[in-house]
């Protein structure tokens, strides 16, 4: 790959601000100074030093946004703005996309990265995920509810879902319900409710696999992940 592409990967600037670096006389490739960015070098078997330090090469990046309402799941689109539009820029190089959808009004948990493999093994269906939802409802969740979402209810479309947990509370701001998935079918939970006769006034996704949002966490921000969260994000083999 590039050096420039090298070490704007490596979290050292933009891909203008390493340029600027390299020709600068700033960075080494095995010892030697280099003063163009269009060098070729290899990752695995180069070593790159910039000031004098060495720079480890690192191939993926991993996201934990904090999804607000009125943006969508998507890389890119014409008219409503997309998730990638809150990822800073320092990250935009590594080209990452979202992990599967929510839905436009629905905030919370969405992993964002550019490691295919990760994002495939998170949406197989083989794999069946838990992914956790918080929502306000605008009837209490009864016991029915309960069995019904353990037995697998029966979407608008005849399918029926794997089953699901189901917890009920309620506070000052009205009826709430704690909806555990391991699949993710096109607007699932607010269709589950619809199946017994209950509706989705808000819906946030709080946890994926075994990794939860961060609490101190606004919308719309941003944070790289740590080992420790990624391990538990990490399906098993």
């Amino acid at each position: 790959m590039r050096l420039d592409r090298f070490l704007a990967d490596c979290g050292l600037g933009t891909r203008s601000e390493v340029k600027k670096m390299i020709k600068s006389g700033a960075v080494a490739v095995n010892g030697k100074t280099i003063t163009k960015a269009e060098v070729h070098v290899d990752a695995d078997s180069d070593t790159v030093t910039a000031f004098g330090t060495e720079v480890e090469y690192r191939k993926f990046v991993y996201l934990m946004l904090n999804k607000p309402q009125g943006y969508i799941s998507a890389t890119r689109d014409g008219r409503t703005p997309t998730v990638m539009e809150l990822v800073p820029e320092e990250y935009l190089h590594f080209e990452p996309f979202p992990v599967g959808r929510l839905d436009i009004d629905t905030e919370g948990f969405l992993l964002i990265t550019n490691d295919g493999d990760l994002a495939h093994r998170l949406l197989s269906p083989k794999k069946h995920i838990p992914k956790t939802y918080v929502a306000r409802i605008q009837k209490p969740v009864t016991e029915r509810d309960i069995k019904a979402f353990r037995e697998g209810v029966v979407l608008d479309d005849g399918y029926k879902t794997l089953p699901a947990e189901l917890k009920g509370f309620e506070d000052k701001n009205g009826f709430w319900a704690e909806i555990v998935i391991h699949e993710g079918k096109f607007h699932q939970v607010k269709r589950m409710f619809e199946a017994v006769s209950n509706k989705v006034l808000y819906l946030k996704r709080t946890k994926m696999n075994k990794l939860a949002l961060e609490e101190e966490l606004e919308l719309g921000e941003v944070r790289e992940l740590t080992d420790e969260e990624l391990a538990l994000l990490v399906p098993e083999k």
